[in-house]
């Protein structure tokens, strides 16, 4: 099985499927996965755009949009996580997860997947201490705080994953969980972020719940993106197992942000991705700890009177296969891409800016909810308020809009004041998707130096120099200072800035900086770890 991870793509979709097309050109082999780490950035149109937390020049459509209208496809299954740069509106239709497009899968705020026998786990966000216990009290359209804090992780995201028992192969978070940096090359990485060492050394760097659950799940792999830079680490575990940590860089000319990974064959079984039934029956059980509240609320533990461990008995894993059983037609089957319907808008370019809306009922969401007797959190907030969802898109009325304007009608799901596990809903007719490609997988050694052997496992490092067909010069590519939070979501074409003395705010120093301080990290082809 070959998959491939990027760091941050910042809605580049075609860029990096063309980097993708590029490699496997030259190269002779075919991708099975692409794994994104977050700042995704799907948006549909200009209404998810007014979702974002980035300064207005920074909001860009990019290309997202043509995979979600159809008007492309996506050449490999992709599966990515939520950063601090996306539409999200949008990831909140979907909190545990679902198509956005055909072939392209969100894992939801946090979530485990199978893709034939490899087991994937992920948490979207970044870890904000402030926010960490508080409940899922975002709803849109939001506020300047809460369009913030709506892509903070929360400790019922972490709590979840914490239960889980079963291997999990690959793990992946946005940031990079705390103390990675003393597990590999820290100084090598120092000389190209120098202004990584105040946060480094004060152990104020990265997510100290993902470092938690790095420590519990003990996974293979731990892939992230976030601070644009690619940085490898091995860390050791008390049983003599290790986790092999990559971070990648953004997508970018001659920038390390693609990696390519050979799996071993035992790994590979039908090549569908899945529901896994563990993590379903770990969302049944906890719901009952959902809170919608913008108030600490604290889990439970031992000592108490009530259940803390909410690892899923065999029972209850058998319960789930059950219910999916009926839901799919299947055995806990692939989840099907007949499933994915557009509910909004396509983008229509001659609208220059969007408005942000209400939330939007999700199809998808409403089944699953309503298969496991699990809360969709916005539709509690909804509920409780005496507010509305609106109702899906109607995908067959006249022409593209980026103007939100639902039909109500005797047909339209519309929620009432209960939460959705009430709610009853037929599913809109399937986008049938074009034929799949057949993946053919190349096993031929090779000896050209793009492939390395590292602990059994066949590897690719590429700096990507080709975002598509054609070459772009790496010389035009430079970043505006930041002056958001986190890190800008996008490059512009610029002349080369003359150097000088470097300045930074406090709140963005310890991530980005306008030029990397070695220029582009083109060329290297050593193992990343």
């Amino acid at each position: 099985m070959k998959i491939a991870i990027e760091g941050c793509a910042h809605g580049e979709l075609e860029k990096i499927y063309g980097c993708i097309r590029l490699l496997q050109k030259r190269r002779s082999f075919e991708l099975d996965l692409l794994i994104c780490c977050g700042d995704f950035q799907a948006t549909r149109n200009t209404d998810d755009l007014s979702g974002m937390a980035v300064p207005d020049r920074y909001k860009h459509m990019r290309t997202f949009y043509k995979y979600y209208s159809g008007e492309l496809l996506a050449p490999v299954l992709t599966v990515f996580i939520g950063g601090n740069h996306e539409a999200s509106s949008h990831m909140q239709e979907l909190p545990y997860g679902g198509w956005v497009a055909p072939r392209i899968y969100y894992m939801g705020r946090s979530g485990v997947v199978r893709f034939g026998n490899l087991r994937i786990g992920g948490l979207s966000g970044i870890y904000k201490g402030h926010d960490y216990d508080r409940g899922l009290h975002e709803c849109p359209p939001y506020n300047p705080a809460s369009i913030r804090s709506v892509f903070h992780v929360r400790s019922l995201d972490v709590f979840r994953l914490s239960q889980v028992k079963e291997k999990v192969h690959v793990m992946l978070s946005h940031d990079w969980p705390n103390g990675i940096t003393d597990y590999g090359n820290k100084n090598a990485l120092l000389r190209m972020k120098p202004f990584f060492r105040q946060d480094i050394e004060s152990n104020r760097q990265g997510s100290n719940p993902a470092m938690e659950l790095l420590s519990l799940l003990k996974p293979d792999y731990w892939f992230s993106a976030h601070l644009h830079v690619k940085f490898a680490a091995v860390v050791p575990h008390a049983d003599g197992t290790s986790t092999r940590f990559l971070a990648l860089d953004k997508c970018l000319p001659r920038r390390m942000h693609l990696q390519v990974l050979t799996l071993p064959e035992q790994l590979d079984g039908d090549k569908l991705l899945k529901y896994d039934p563990e993590w379903l029956a770990v969302l049944k059980q906890t719901n009952h700890l959902l809170s919608v509240t913008n108030t600490n609320c604290y889990l439970p533990g031992p000592g108490g009177n009530e259940r803390f461990n909410f690892t899923p008995t065999d029972e209850e894993k058998q319960e789930v296969k059950t219910i999916m059983t009926s839901l799919t037609n299947s055995p806990v089957k692939e989840i099907k891409l007949e499933i994915f319907t557009r509910n909004v808008p396509v983008y229509n370019p001659r609208q220059a800016r969007g408005t942000q809306r209400g939330p939007v009922i999700n199809p998808q969401t409403v089944k699953l909810c309503e298969a496991l007797s699990i809360d969709d959190p916005v539709q509690v907030i909804m509920g409780r308020t005496g507010r509305e969802m609106l109702p899906p898109w109607d995908d067959n009325r006249a022409g593209p809009s980026s103007s939100f304007e639902p039909v109500a009608g005797p047909s339209t799901p519309v929620v009432s004041s209960t939460p959705n596990r009430s709610l009853s809903l037929i599913l809109p007719a399937p986008v049938q998707p074009s034929e799949t490609e057949t993946i053919v997988i190349d096993t031929t050694p090779r000896s050209s130096g793009l492939f390395e052997e590292v602990a059994g496992q066949r590897e690719i490092n590429t700096p990507c120099t080709q975002s598509n067909a054609r070459s772009e010069p790496a010389a035009s590519y430079v970043e505006r200072p930041k002056d958001s939070e986190e890190s800008g979501n996008s490059s512009v074409v610029s002349t080369p800035q003359v150097s000088g003395r470097r300045t930074f705010k406090r709140r963005n120093e310890a991530f980005y900086t306008t030029h990397d301080q070695h220029g582009e990290l083109g060329g290297s082809m050593d193992s990343p770890f």
